[in-house]
């Protein structure tokens, strides 16, 4: 299980502030300072416990190359401190100034094409530029033995949003770096062009100045050196991260340190990641007009919860309405704003912050909403912020608390870059989608469930799925094929175990590190063309992909029913040890129910279609989905939104929540 349910001491495990975090970017240099005494009352009135502020203040901290201006700064956390407010202070390094870019240009991101991208937005740089790197690290020195010891710091916030705009650069520094880096994995050039199959079209390097980055190219890239970019890439921006992080270490020691993520993301290996922080934050953007946002987002925050292995973790970043960067822009009815925020706190967030506090008046995101919008106190936005900043001071105890999970879906990086490369037998397949696929169908069950990394320990699970694990390395197909020995069950999707680390086919007939798990050989891959389907005896219609499959050891449980698959299994069910191992060899999630079942595992709490349960600690969170009443049995506790005692049935309106508790607990 996940680490058990932890402690309800209404203590934030984040920072030294108290209960459930509250507030959101601050951005004082875009207005008067005579406007900031007015926001700090206003913030105090809505309740807000934290303030992030200096994302992008790197122009009005240096604003030369020897020139600083804090008094601002200053002013500005003296009088949030004056009003019982924390900071989130971040190191402002996500934007480099004209002046830095001017001086030396080389730190511009390069394109695979050879084209410079400009200045003028933001996050322009080279990750590997060591100009950059270098007046990142000094200005975040700057900043941190200034305010090291100012009372209004809860935590360090580095950079932002690392990949939002440039996750790779192509330059001649990039190239240097990859080379750096290439020989840190491999040595020598025989290991290189063992991994890399140079052999292949002629692509064997006879020294390390001969490789250069995948730019553009006449035909397909070699796809190991391709994937290999891929890690670098995610390594480059965490090397940028790592100098900051380091440092700020150093100069404050004890202090938190973040940098915000961008939910399930493909450009940066999470894992890793997380790993260097010391809790992990999430931006979250779910769209209004999307009818299963909502479950989206739930897979979105199981990960963040999952990525330290279970620990609580902060919700730096959601919009309290509309963003400003869809298409169409669609605002957040009345009550969406506060049962999708109670949502991350029911997944695992210790708080709950917003881009923005103030709308902006100009800029990019100047239609982005805020917490205090354009139209001020007198906006229907301002009441929402006022009335759930006062709901959520009333779930501190559930700060700390954790959530158990018998299930775990396996989610890696390495496999995911690999999976969506080009010259596959089908390029429909993403894995994302796959991933949440197979997850709806456990939020509409009300099953928790864990993100693990294929290294992860399996055998805390009753039930370990696999959407897709198209590249296996042998030792994570042992440690599955034993936690099936062992007596667990394993369900894994189509197109896996065929490639190992380098991208290299797993020869004797896929999956072939898993066959003996699985006992099934697919013989051939039959993807399903967009506009057509397969049908499955007694589970409906497949998309997307099915295949030639040939039991050894495994019963089929699901055969195809028409076309050149007819009477050929579909899904298959193995008894391998005490264990059992399932293979779906077409898309149809909705196969994973007897998968469940068999494995023993049951919902948090039995609820109407629609109604989302979960549970963390001993707080029980129920949250309705849905435009009509619904009512919820077998119920005991007090709900802390409310304050009422329920026993028994539990009425929820449209878009309502409730969150239960033992009666003990509110003593």
């Amino acid at each position: 299980m996940t680490g058990g349910s932890g402690t309800d001491s209404g203590k934030s495990t984040l920072t030294r502030v108290g209960g459930m975090l509250y507030g959101g970017d601050y951005n004082p240099e875009q207005w008067p300072e005579e406007v900031w005494a007015e926001d700090a009352a206003l913030m105090k009135e809505a309740g807000v416990t934290m303030i992030t502020v200096g994302v992008f203040s790197w122009a009005k901290l240096q604003p030369g190359p020897d020139t600083w201006d804090f008094g601002w700064l200053d002013r500005l956390l003296d009088l949030l401190h004056g009003q019982g407010i924390a900071v989130d202070l971040a190191t402002a390094t996500a934007s480099p100034p004209a002046w830095l870019v001017r001086a030396r240009p080389e730190v511009l991101p390069v394109r695979s094409d050879g084209v410079r991208l400009e200045f003028g937005s933001r996050q322009h740089y080279c990750p590997s530029s060591p100009v950059y790197r270098e007046a990142a690290v000094t200005l975040a020195r700057k900043i941190a033995e200034r305010y090291r010891d100012h009372p209004a710091l809860a935590l360090w916030h580095i950079h932002n949003e690392y990949g939002d705009h440039v996750t790779e650069c192509f330059c001649a520094e990039s190239a240097a770096d990859f080379r750096r880096w290439l020989r840190g994995r491999y040595t020598d050039l025989d290991a290189l062009n063992a991994a890399w199959g140079t052999a292949f079209w002629s692509q064997r390097y006879g020294s390390w100045d001969e490789i250069e980055p995948p730019r553009d190219a006449p035909g397909p890239v070699n796809p190991t050196q391709t994937l290999d970019w891929r890690r670098f890439c995610s390594d480059a921006l965490l090397a940028c991260y790592q100098g900051e992080k380091d440092m700020l270490d150093e100069v404050s020691p004890g202090v938190p340190v973040t940098t915000n993520f961008m939910s399930m993301f493909k450009a940066l290996d999470y894992w890793k990641w997380a790993s260097r922080e010391d809790f992990v934050s999430d931006d979250a953007y779910p769209d209004p007009h999307d009818p299963e946002a909502h479950i989206t987002a739930a897979m979105n925050y199981d990960l963040m919860r999952s990525l330290k292995g279970g620990r609580p973790w902060l919700l730096m970043e959601q919009a309290p309405s509309a963003v400003s960067w869809r298409p169409v822009n669609v605002p957040k009815r009345p009550g969406l704003h506060r049962l999708w925020s109670l949502q991350t706190v029911a997944r695992g967030a210790d708080g709950v912050m917003y881009f923005q506090w103030r709308a902006s008046r100009a800029g990019a995101e100047k239609f982005h909403s805020a917490l205090l919008p354009h139209g001020g106190t007198t906006s229907r936005g301002w009441a929402e912020t006022v009335r759930f900043g006062a709901e959520l001071a009333k779930l501190g105890p559930v700060a700390g608390s954790r959530t158990e999970a018998d299930v775990a879906i396996v989610l890696s990086w390495d496999s995911w870059w690999a999976l969506e490369q080009e010259d596959h037998p089908s390029t429909r397949l993403e894995l994302r989608a796959l991933v949440a696929s197979w997850y709806r169908e456990l939020w509409k069950r009300n099953i928790a469930v864990d993100f693990v990394p294929p290294e992860a320990d399996f055998g805390r699970y009753k039930a370990v799925l696999a959407p897709n694990l198209y590249m296996l390395r042998s030792e994570t197909a042992e440690r599955l094929t034993r936690f099936v020995a062992d007596g667990g069950h394993l369900a894994v999707g189509f197109f896996s175990g065929i490639v190992d680390e380098h991208d290299h086919i797993h020869l004797g007939g896929y999956p072939a590190p898993l066959r003996e798990a699985l006992g099934v050989v697919v013989d051939e891959f039959w993807p399903v063309p967009d506009d057509a389907s397969v049908r499955v005896e007694g589970l409906g219609s497949a998309t997307t992909w099915s295949e030639w499959l040939d039991v050894t050891t495994a019963e089929p449980v699901a055969s195809y029913a028409e076309g050149p698959l007819a009477g050929r299994p579909a899904i298959t069910r193995n008894v391998h040890g005490e264990g059992i191992g399932w293979y779906l060899s077409c898309h149809l999630p909705s196969a994973l129910g007897r998968i469940l079942d068999e494995a023993g595992v049951g919902p948090v709490h039995a609820t109407p279609e629609g109604v989302e349960a979960t549970r963390r600690g001993d707080h029980l969170f129920l949250l309705n989905h849905t435009d009509t009443v619904s009512r919820v049995s077998g119920l005991s506790g007090i709900d802390l939104l409310s304050g009422a005692t329920v026993r028994g049935e539990l009425e929820l309106p449209p878009l309502g929540a409730a969150v239960l508790t033992p009666a003990s607990e509110t003593r």
